[in-house]
Formats: structure tokens, C-alpha cells, sequence
């Protein structure tokens, strides 16, 4: 049965908001407080509305927190802001601060977010985060195996301060169908949505700022796969297998470089599987939280 989702508007009247460096941020939270909390990491261009499909049915099992990042959706957009993956993290963390998660926390992550619960995971190694687990959705885990699309290359460009706003929504479109399934592409009024989050607070104007993640993903690359070679916290990829920015190929890697990968491929789904199809990454999420809770029968001996 397919998940009904949220509207967008209805999403946004959910929102509450927090200031974080001067800026406002807005974030949403569902389900009991006493649940296991499970944070969830949207990706670029987007916003947190990304995992409405998923939020009411994870919301009845675990207490979800997100936000939209600072330069995404309806939170701030500073023009003049050097926007880092690291500050991102930094963000996660007083949000969770603020709502009063002191435990460890579960994380979802997808795309930029990929990237964001890496710098979490270095974190926790040095003591200074708390993860339970962490699910990764189609992202740039590997620089050698990222495969930008050619906007992301202009936007990273000389040029790039011209392209942003340039960006329209006919471009999305065309963006978006080269790494979407081909059975899976958005609707009309889901890229209007999709469009709307992008253009909310002159959101265009900085995609050249923002994009400034895929160095940075360089220079951070021997830290943050380190940090998931540790193995101090349970992972799973939940990916996309056609999308040719992080998909089959993406995958590949990590088995190589990740002792006892746990991975699952969805075919013909692409880059956005939380929308692309939903109720498989429900199911394979929760198989994986299944996972976590079996204890090992006491020894006979």
C-alpha cells in the first residue's frame, strides 16, 4: 500500500523555530518523547519535507527530529555565509540540545546529509557525539565515487555566482529526470513543492555557496571514512541503484573499504529513494532497527 505522505503546506504549519548563530531555523519533531530518538539529515537542493512519506509511520515507532539546514527550505538563507558541512553538524547537535535529546540518537541521513552524519560519526569517535546507529540514503560517501551532475559542476564553477540564480524550475525538472528512476520521476506537483522549498528565501542566490561541500568532502574524505571503518556504530545503505551520482557504483566502494557492509540495493530506483519508493525504505529501515534489538542467546557451555 503506498504511504500517503504530507502535504507541503500542512508540513510547514508543523514547524517550530530556533536560532542558531543569529539565524532561524525550522525544525519538526513526532512521535513520544520516550521513544528512541531518530534523527533525520536531508540532502541538497531540498528540505526536510523530503521524508514525508516516511514521517507519520516512523513517527509511531521512534521520536523523528529534523530540520531544514541552515541555507535550505524555510530556515535562513544568509547571502553572505560560508556554509560548511562542519557548521551543519554543528547545527544537528544544538537542535538536539535545544529539544532536550540527551541520549544516543539513531540517524537517517540522505545526499549533503550523508555527508553531515559522517562529520557526526567522526564526532563520536572523539567523544564529542552520540550515535546509536546510521542509516545512509544515496550520497557522496566517497569523493572517488561522486559523480556530480553537470549543474553541481557550474554551480562549483567561476561561473558558479551567475548559474544559481539562473536555476529555474524547467531546470529542476531536467536535473531531477536524469537522476531519478525512469519509473520513479516526480509529478508536477511534487516538483512545484520541490521548487518552492529550493526558491523560499531567494534559496538560488547561494546554491553557489552551498555547493561548497564537494571539497570539502575532500578534505574531510580519510577522517570521515576512518570513522565508519571503526565500527563503533551499526550502519546500513538503504541506495538507489541506477542513480549515476551515488547509486550501484557508490555501493561498490563501500563494500570494498567497509568491514561486514551491510548494504541493500534498490533497482531501478534513483537518487531519491525516500520519495522514489518510500514504503521499500521503510521496510528495510526498520529490518535494520529489527537487527539492532535481537540479543544473542546466552552460551550453553
Amino acid at each position: 500500500m503506498a504511504l500517503p505522505g504530507i502535504a507541503l503546506e500542512q508540513w510547514r504549519s508543523a514547524s517550530q523555530g530556533f536560532d542558531f548563530k543569529g539565524h532561524e531555523i525550522r525544525y519538526w519533531t513526532a512521535g513520544a518523547a520516550d521513544a528512541p530518538p531518530l534523527l533525520l539529515i536531508h540532502g541538497f537542493p531540498t528540505a526536510s519535507w523530503d521524508w514525508h512519506y516516511l514521517w507519520r509511520p516512523l513517527a509511531q515507532r521512534y521520536r523523528l527530529i529534523a530540520c531544514d539546514m541552515l541555507g535550505f527550505g524555510y530556515s535562513a538563507k544568509p547571502a553572505d555565509h560560508d556554509y560548511s558541512l562542519l557548521e551543519q553538524a554543528d547545527l544537528q547537535q544544538a537542535l538536539l540540545a535545544h529539544i532536550g535529546v540527551s541520549e544516543d540518537v539513531h540517524v537517517l541521513a540522505h545526499d549533503y546529509g550523508d555527508s553531515v552524519a559522517q562529520e557526526l560519526l567522526a564526532r563520536q569517535q572523539q567523544g564529542r557525539c552520540q550515535l546509536a546507529s546510521c542509516v545512509f540514503l544515496n550520497g557522496g560517501l566517497f569523493p572517488e565515487t561522486h559523480h556530480p551532475v553537470l549543474l553541481q559542476k557550474l554551480l562549483l564553477s567561476p561561473l558558479g555566482r551567475f548559474i544559481g540564480p539562473l536555476f529555474s524550475r524547467q531546470k529542476l525538472e531536467a536535473s531531477f529526470a536524469k537522476i531519478f528512476g525512469p519509473e520513479t520521476l516526480p509529478g508536477a506537483a511534487e516538483l512545484d513543492d520541490f521548487w518552492t522549498l529550493i526558491t523560499h528565501n531567494n534559496g538560488p542566490a547561494i546554491m553557489h555557496r552551498l555547493i561548497r561541500y564537494m571539497p570539502e568532502r575532500r578534505q574531510q574524505r580519510e577522517r570521515w571514512v576512518a570513522a565508519m571503518q571503526a565500527g563503533q556504530v551499526p550502519m546500513r545503505i538503504i541506495d538507489g541503484a541506477v542513480d549515476p551520482i551515488s547509486g550501484r557504483h557508490m555501493v561498490e566502494r563501500y563494500r570494498e573499504l567497509i568491514d561486514q557492509p551491510d548494504t541493500v540495493l534498490l533497482e531501478d530506483i534513483g537518487h531519491y529513494p525516500q520519495t522514489e519508493a518510500p514504503e521499500a525504505v521503510l521496510e528495510h529501515y526498520l529490518a535494520f532497527r529489527q537487527c539492532l534489538q535481537q540479543i544473542p542467546a546466552p552460551s550453553l557451555d
